[in-house]
């Protein structure tokens, strides 16, 4: 009889569901729990056997449902979608220990499948895959975005259901102890039930890196350095040779985090310098109270293990003079470690940590003294037969130092270009009035920002008045400067520059960076990257032309020196796609890519790619694994960064199992692509030529429809929960960059998050089914056939069509009907919804007869069982969305459906899982 592997996850998810219906009896009352039930049992039914009585029937309650009743009705289906969301996990994780525990063959996307695959192609030995990560760079870099619904209190409450279920599946339980175990879950669920679900006052920036920080308490701390002795224990399996060979830090968390100060005000020097602070007790609290361990640990007597001559002289110069250790070298040095690092906690933070040293002693000047003395412990040891010693808390330890030094994270500085044009141009005219900057075309403006680079004088004067504008960015830099003499140089790395257009917009950063001291140009010294950040289509489209003339410049290429011959380019895929749609976003980053890596080879500099990726394929998301396989060819050289945003991050981090796994991920893909052998055919001309020809019609239906339709722009406010967005309390930024409703306008990331909430999708999908239709139409003998062969050969397209096939899954077109009927001109709403309902129908027409699926998700058996388990207990939410909306609407403000709107929202989020 086949085992049936998915009924652990259907019984977690009905006994979470019990749980929260018994909670909502206890709380609410019979009727408020029998009311629900009704709507659940409808809607699995309509879902399950496509009964459009129990629809209609379920429509009528749902229309009929007062106030108090539509906020019972709504925070029930809202935490039910969080509650399946942890039995996913949960299942996935389970899982995946099956396979190890059977001894199976490792799959995609881990560590051992990524080595195998590297080893077994020839490409390289083991050996020189750990050369080669040297000179690797794999970085998620977190990002705070107004999607982020999710509050730390309601996270709190998950991780503690996520453990209980986790010690459930683990343990072989007594009657009593399961009994215990199954009243902690109810006591959990009760608490998630009764924990506000909504912000009551709006996020702060500082919120924000709170929030992120607890992803590192949480996962990165832990599962970093065991990702590390994972991959150095596989080596060394398979190459006995490099027993001892410690890697590279190449894996690391990056954010922006209270360093985004494109379109955020908040973002000051003050908010920096705290932000770093904060970063810096997380990582220091970490490693004192891992050496405090340490020194329970390590109680060896010198009696009976021996020590080297640098760990006796350690013990020797610590503070710690107790008689009962004086024979236990060491804990003494244990102890004298604790001391300075208590000493460095003083210096950097001022004040003293929770648990004191023994003694005072003198601070790290910075984190590698404090690794050398860690490895000071781990030599002594090796030596004087206690291997097996090294391989536990201090491996992790040594590991955990090295990989986030006293900074935790590298901290990304960003700016718009606009804004750096006019400080430069202040800067400027006061220093020479009439110097009119601004003025001066592309290469008048180059000149004389080169002049500016070629001397050490700087521009700005303690004695001078400036903007408050000029004034706050000169102080961001300051506050950079001051950050490497504090924590570092690798606490703050990179400066990307947003909506770069032409090579000033790069040296107009350069010369702001010398301001700071952070660009010395008698020392040749760069000590930040100057990254540029190509964001909308015709961007992509100039940003090889852009690095070709910047790489011409005789001074640029002596400051990249500076920084390894290796420059770092960001691309955008929110922006690109707002403004050009999926199919034609997607193909100009392909294209970008590959003519990037072509002008880099030429001038001999190392490409770094920063993906600039949200967490809806609307926003360029998607599986990690096969969008990095999927890069051109040479575009991913051992070196990538992406962006983890919103509400992504907690689905992907929020579980140290969920998190280790999504790291190995990156780090598989980034291996196999840039270690696989050298493609000996190049991508067909015709799947290049084809794909143009999609792109340019998929291109010309998105704008016709967003950008050249009359109304379009009120249809979308009016149909969607944007508004309602606008006003939530999910971010630091505004939704929209100026104070309008244009869709140029509005931020990238609420624009699809509002798409999402209504089931609609459109910016994961809208133009391909035009594009195919014009093509099929062109080619009717043997378009299809084309399509079909690309589908099968190219990853690129391949992945585009796996990710279009999942936010098509995840649309229903007769509840976005629903939100359409909000608009209240009734010829708009026709004519635009009926344009979406056909362009859809299309796209899934042609979706399905290029793939040779009979349904959608038929290729992706698990994400078609996670909507079917999901989805009864999500279209409830949209459908008293939209009730919402009328009424508050309609009837003006009341908190009461206000509040509602909020939970609704979050809870569709939570639903979508990547909605945003």
């Amino acid at each position: 009889m086949t085992q049936d592997k998915d009924a652990p996850l259907r019984e977690d998810i009905r006994l979470l569901g019990r749980l929260l219906g018994d909670t909502v009896r206890d709380q609410q009352g019979a009727a408020a729990f029998g009311l629900i039930e009704r709507i659940r049992q409808n809607s699995v039914r309509f879902h399950r056997d496509d009964d459009d009585g129990a629809r209609r029937e379920l429509e009528d309650i749902l229309d009929a449902l007062s106030r108090e009743q539509t906020i019972q009705v709504v925070r029930a289906f809202s935490y039910f979608s969080h509650l399946a969301n942890i039995a996913e996990d949960q299942h996935h994780i389970r899982r995946s220990r099956a396979h190890l525990i059977a001894g199976s063959a490792p799959r995609e996307g881990s560590l051992a499948h990524a080595v195998d695959t590297v080893l077994a192609s020839g490409a390289t030995d083991a050996a020189g895959l750990a050369a080669f990560l040297d000179t690797a760079l794999v970085s998620p870099v977190l990002t705070a975005h107004p999607t982020e619904v999710q509050r730390k209190s309601i996270l709190n409450c998950e991780t503690v259901i996520a453990r209980l279920l986790d010690e459930r599946d683990r343990m072989q339980l007594t009657p009593d102890e399961a009994e215990a175990a199954l009243e902690a879950l109810r006591r959990a669920v009760l608490t998630l039930w009764q924990t506000r679900m909504l912000r009551t006052a709006k996020l702060s920036v500082i919120d924000e890196v709170n929030n992120g920080l607890s992803y590192f308490g949480t996962t990165f701390l832990h599962e970093l350095p065991r990702l590390y002795a994972s991959l150095e224990d596989r080596l060394t399996a398979t190459d006995p040779g490099l027993d001892g060979t410690e890697l590279a830090a190449f894996l690391q968390v990056g954010s922006w985090i209270g360093g985004d100060r494109d379109g955020n005000p908040f973002v000051t020097a003050e908010v920096l310098d705290k932000a770093l602070s904060m970063q810096a007790a997380v990582a220091l609290d970490h490693y004192l109270a891992e050496l405090h361990a340490l020194g329970s640990q390590l109680s060896m007597s010198q009696g009976f293990a021996g020590a080297s001559d640098a760990l006796l002289a350690l013990a020797e110069r610590s503070p710690d003079k107790s008689p009962h250790r004086s024979d236990e070298p060491y804990r003494l040095a244990v102890s004298g470690i604790y001391a300075r690092l208590a000493a460095t906690y003083r210096r950097l933070l001022d004040h003293d940590p929770a648990r004191h040293a023994v003694a005072d002693a003198e601070p790290y000047a910075g984190a590698g003294e404090l690794a050398d003395d860690l490895d000071t412990l781990h030599r002594s040891l090796l030596a004087n037969g206690s291997a097996a010693l090294t391989r536990g808390r201090l491996r992790q330890l040594r590991r955990a130092v090295r990989v986030f030094g006293f900074h935790l994270a590298p901290i990304d500085l960003r700016q718009n270009s606009d804004v750096h044009e006019r400080v430069v141009a202040e800067l400027l005219e006061t220093a020479c009035p009439g110097t009119d900057y601004r003025a001066r075309d592309e290469a008048g403006r180059c000149a004389l920002l080169l002049e500016e680079l070629a001397t050490a004088r700087p521009l700005a004067s303690p004695h001078l008045a400036y903007s408050a504008e000029t004034e706050g960015e000169l102080a961001i830099f300051r506050s950079a400067r001051r950050a490497h003499l504090r924590y570092g140089t690798a606490a703050i790395r990179n400066c990307i520059i947003s909506k770069t257009d032409d090579v000033s917009d790069l040296l107009e950063l350069a010369v702001l960076l010398k301001e700071a001291g952070l660009l010395r140009p008698l020392e040749k010294a760069l000590d930040v990257n100057i990254v540029p950040l190509f964001e909308t289509i015709g961007d992509l489209e100039n940003a090889a032309g852009v690095m070709d003339r910047l790489f011409s410049l005789p001074i640029y290429r002596e400051l990249l020196a500076a920084r390894g011959q290796t420059q770092e380019v960001m691309l955008g895929y929110s922006d690109s796609n707002k403004d050009g749609g999926f199919l034609t976003s997607g193909w100009a980053l392909y294209k970008a890519e590959g003519e990037l890596v072509a002008i880099f080879a030429r001038h001999g500099v190392r490409l770094c790619l920063f993906h600039g990726r949200g967490g809806s394929v609307g926003r360029g998301g998607g599986p990690s694994y096969q969008a990095i396989l999927a890069q051109p060819e040479g575009a991913v050289q051992g070196q990538i960064r992406l962006t983890e945003q919103g509400e992504v991050i907690g689905a992907k981090y929020g579980n140290p199992e969920v998190g280790r796994r999504n790291l190995e991920v990156l780090v598989a893909a980034t291996l196999e692509t840039s270690l696989r052998p050298a493609d000996a055919s190049p991508t067909p001309m015709a799947f290049l030529d084809t794909m143009q020809a999609l792109s340019d019609a998929a291109f010309s239906a998105y704008r016709s429809l967003v950008y050249d339709t009359e109304g379009f722009e009120r249809y979308f406010w009016e149909s969607t929960v944007i508004s309602e967005i606008a006003a939530l309390n999910i971010g630091s930024r505004p939704a929209s960059r100026k104070k309008s409703t244009a869709i140029e306008d509005l931020r990238a990331i609420p624009w699809v998050f509002s798409w999402a909430q209504c089931r609609v999708m459109l910016p994961g999908w809208y133009g391909f089914g035009s594009a195919v239709q014009a093509f099929l139409a062109q080619h009717p003998g043997d378009g299809l056939a084309l399509l079909q062969r690309m589908f099968r050969e190219w990853s690129f397209f391949a992945t585009l069509l796996s990710n279009m096939d999942m936010v098509l899954a995840k649309s229903d077109l007769a509840i976005a009907s629903r939100y359409a009927d909000l608009v209240k001109d009734v010829a708009l709403r026709e004519e635009i919804f009926g344009r979406i309902r056909a362009e859809h129908q299309a796209t899934v027409h042609a979706l399905l007869q290029i793939t040779g699926q009979r349904e959608l998700l038929d290729g992706n058996p698990l994400l078609k069982r996670s909507i079917r388990n999901r989805f009864p207990y999500l279209d409830p939410l949209n459908h008293v969305q939209v009730e919402l909306l009328r009424r508050h609407r309609e009837h003006g403000e009341d908190p009461r459906i206000r509040n509602g709107i909020h939970i609704s929202i979050n809870g569709i989020a939570a639903g979508l899982r990547n909605s945003g």
